[in-house]
């Protein structure tokens, strides 16, 4: 294999597309680099937990040139939590799922296939997708390609890391508390996370009101296309978002005009903020000025601390949740040794409340997001740090630890910025624009209007064609 096909990988997706489409290259051609690429920096990284190298390659055969699906002939990657892939293992990462193989696939994965893209396997997550870390008993650890001795996030760390190493262009994430914008933070990628209802998950779940499916991407252009193909309404969802005026790839090519822009470094609940990190974010912030928007320093009416146990009681019942699927799979009750001491330790915190605590802390939540979410009346978008602190080193957070709270706690840490907008359901996205002094990515934030996901991919676009970030690489 040359060293530009070994490399061919890191082109951007949508350009990609092309040369298939072009015949200037075919995509056997691009799915049997990616499977090499796996094969080679895989057993270091760990980013993928099954493979489906034959039927990947039957399917790029059927693939000609010409071909007009917008992704016609690209490799992808699925993540490896509920999202069911025909054919395909879906672990949860827990050893309760066994070799659990879904018949069918999710309405999101089909349209996936609809827009011409190969799927070569399921990347790796956490035990449940709990941490913002990917690190599983099951598999393992998932390593950043840019630093192997740090997390590439999670819980979509292994598609992340899938991409940042070029093993394929683009891949499946979703995000309930930050799990698509922190990989992408820690890898230096983009991830947006879409607003709530904008893609279904159908058939097998029902509407969430923390976590959405989305990707992380080298550009802003292939976040936006992506998200075109994904997004819309299924056949008995119960709530969706508003379709949007225009394909969200048309709108990440216009000027998205002088916007209000009020920028915030302080961790929403008081959890402190890396001085790098900090002033990362005021340098985006003057470049914003530069570019002719009115920028401010100013923040929402951040949730009262004790909003953390709020949101742990969804935290929690969504685990309970998922323990509960896999109870079904493997036939018999969970047992104390089955899980991991954090999932574990959710599993039996759910056991604790009642019906009315779920109900009541949904319903304090939605009360805590109105009153963040008036903040966007008077500004069109709202700049933060990606994270709090450099992506951490492998084992600093321990999903099996002898103090599961306490782990929950240090995860808030590590990504104050995140979750809050999933409890909004307002888009958000991270941009490498930065980099620590040793190269590692560094990422701000972004957070759009309610589905303001338009606003803020043409907003992307502009400070990517400001401070382009794609050619960077481990």
């Amino acid at each position: 294999m040359s060293a530009t096909t070994e490399e061919m990988l890191f082109t951007p997706a949508t350009q990609l597309a092309e040369l298939v489409r072009s015949g200037a290259v075919s995509s056997r051609e691009l799915v049997e680099t990616a499977l090499a690429r796996i094969e080679k920096h895989d057993p270091e990284l760990n980013a993928f937990t099954a493979l489906d190298a034959e039927r990947a390659l039957e399917k790029a055969d059927s693939i000609e040139p010409g071909d007009q699906r917008p992704f016609a002939g690209v490799p992808i990657a699925i993540k490896d939590l509920f999202t069911p892939v025909a054919g395909i293992r879906m672990s949860n990462a827990t050893a309760m799922n066994g070799d659990f193989t879904p018949d069918f696939d999710s309405a999101m994965v089909r349209r996936i296939k609809e827009a011409g893209f190969v799927i070569v396997g399921v990347t790796a997550s956490p035990e449940f997708g709990i941490p913002p870390i990917t690190e599983s008993r099951r598999f393992g650890a998932t390593r950043n390609p840019w630093n192997p001795d740090r997390t590439p996030g999670g819980s979509s760390g292994g598609s992340a890391a899938a991409v940042a190493a070029g093993m394929v262009p683009i891949a499946h994430a979703s995000d309930g508390g930050g799990s698509i914008r922190i990989p992408a933070a820690c890898c230096g990628l983009v991830g947006l996370k879409p607003s709530r209802g904008r893609i279904s998950s159908a058939p097998s779940l029902g509407d969430s009101f923390l976590a959405t499916d989305g990707a992380v991407t080298r550009t802003v252009a292939d976040a936006a296309a992506i998200l075109d193909v994904i997004s819309g309404y299924e056949l008995g969802d119960a709530t969706w978002a508003t379709p949007p005026a225009e394909p969200f790839a048309r709108a990440a090519e216009r000027a998205p005009g002088k916007l209000r822009i009020a920028v915030t470094t302080a961790g929403p609940l008081g959890q402190p903020v890396a001085p790098e990190l900090v002033a990362a974010t005021m340098k985006t912030a003057e470049r914003l000025e530069s570019l002719g928007h009115q920028v401010v320093e100013a923040a929402p009416t951040w949730p009262p601390r004790d909003a953390f146990r709020t949101f742990t009681v969804l935290w929690a019942s969504g685990v309970s949740a998922a323990v509960t699927f896999s109870e079904m799979v493997a036939g018999r009750p969970a047992t104390e040794d089955d899980l991991e001491s954090v999932s574990w330790w959710l599993y039996e915190l759910a056991k604790s409340f009642s019906a009315r605590d779920l109900v009541v802390a949904e319903a304090r939540l939605q009360s805590l997001a109105r009153v963040i979410v008036s903040f966007w009346a008077d500004h069109d978008v709202l700049l933060t740090p990606g994270l709090g602190e450099k992506p951490v080193k492998i084992g600093e957070i321990d999903t099996d630890s002898d103090d599961p709270a306490a782990t929950f706690s240090r995860c808030g840490d590590f990504t104050p910025f995140t979750p809050l907008f999933n409890v909004t359901g307002q888009p958000a996205v991270t941009l490498p624009l930065h980099q620590w002094d040793d190269g590692m990515p560094m990422a701000i934030q972004l957070v759009g209007p309610p589905v303001g996901e338009a606003m803020l991919l043409s907003l992307a676009a502009q400070l990517e064609a400001a401070e382009p970030w794609a050619d960077r690489r481990p």
